[in-house]
């Protein structure tokens, strides 16, 4: 997974303000298996994300691209995945179908994705009635790191 995280500053970034569509292609997924994350450290984790976003930065630099660029990482507990994307859109604008929390933690996420033993899948005997909730739900917590160019 480590490897995987890394790989993606090798990959083109896709920047299109005009086309929010075509910056989904930036999306990336993780999942593996508890027995395999019970291996891996949050710290390791955390710094390929941040070695990755660096080189991103780099990238968007190298591209001439003029405006925001945002590198962001969540974990998406229905899926069991921790995923991450870039685009135009500040951290503040985010676009998710849920209540987002923009965070400076990315520690917490990747925690929270690496405990996550269950992932995608519920055993039947596990279900439990879903009560009608009183409050909203937490929001989900999404690190971002800008990509704009220093300077700019």
């Amino acid at each position: 997974m480590l490897k995987d995280i890394r790989a993606i500053a090798g990959e083109s970034i896709v920047l299109s303000p005009d086309d929010q569509d075509a910056e989904l292609a930036n999306t990336n997924w993780f999942g593996a298996p508890p027995h395999e994350r019970m291996g891996m450290s949050a710290d390791e984790v955390v710094t390929a994300f941040e070695e990755t976003a660096v080189l991103l930065r780099d990238q968007v630099a190298a591209s001439g691209h003029r405006g925001t660029a945002t590198f962001y990482v969540w974990h998406d507990g229905e899926a069991g995945q921790l995923r991450c994307s870039a685009g135009t859109r500040k951290p503040s604008d985010l676009v998710f179908p849920s209540a987002h929390e923009v965070t400076d933690d990315l520690h917490a996420i990747v925690m929270e994705f690496l405990v996550d033993r269950a992932p995608g899948s519920i055993q039947w005997g596990a279900l439990e009635p879903v009560p009608y909730p009183e409050a909203e739900p937490a929001a989900m917590a999404v690190w971002a790191f800008d990509l704009t160019p220093f300077g700019r």
